[in-house]
């Protein structure tokens, strides 16, 4: 139930619904979090997506997207469920922006037990000179060196 209620706040965040529309992108989200998954499922995109990961000594993630379709809503969030220092050492959450004509750039995100990331699965809007611009985000987790890591992770639209 609190997933459901953050996934509505989500989808009707003022800001996400005019992303698509900065970028110059047509697609749009409906009113609501049922109605976005009714579209993935109509598109053969049926396969719920939150993730359960654990890491453990020597394990990492490579910078990836969890873009599992057609449909693709434009955030997702991690929640880090251990804590570093005491049940791991390393795996540190990497995001990479990746700018039109510019060197990539990477930020190492510092959780704690607990804490929550929402990021973008794809792309976000970044504002330019000249208007809008889109940045490819990318993320990742670093090599883990000692313990167990355990992350959820969760995905605002299915898999095919």
């Amino acid at each position: 139930m609190g997933v459901q209620v953050s996934v509505e706040s989500l989808s009707k965040w003022r800001g996400i619904r005019s992303w698509n529309e900065r970028m110059n992108l047509a697609v749009t989200y409906p009113p609501s979090h049922a109605e976005f998954i009714a579209r993935c499922h109509a598109a053969g995109q049926q396969r719920p997506t939150p993730l359960l990961l654990q890491y453990g000594p020597g394990d990492y993630n490579c910078l990836h997207q969890d873009l599992y379709g057609e449909h693709v809503f434009a955030l997702q969030v991690a929640i880090l469920l251990s804590q570093p220092g005491e049940d791991f050492q390393g795996g540190e959450l990497v995001l990479t922006e990746q700018r039109p004509r510019m060197q990539s750039r990477a930020h190492v995100v510092a959780l704690n037990r607990g804490d929550a990331v929402i990021f973008a699965v794809n792309q976000r809007p970044v504002a330019g000179a000249r208007g809008f611009y889109r940045v490819t985000l990318r993320h990742g987790v670093s090599v883990l060196h000692s313990g167990k890591r355990h992350t959820l992770g969760v995905i605002f639209h299915d898999a095919q």
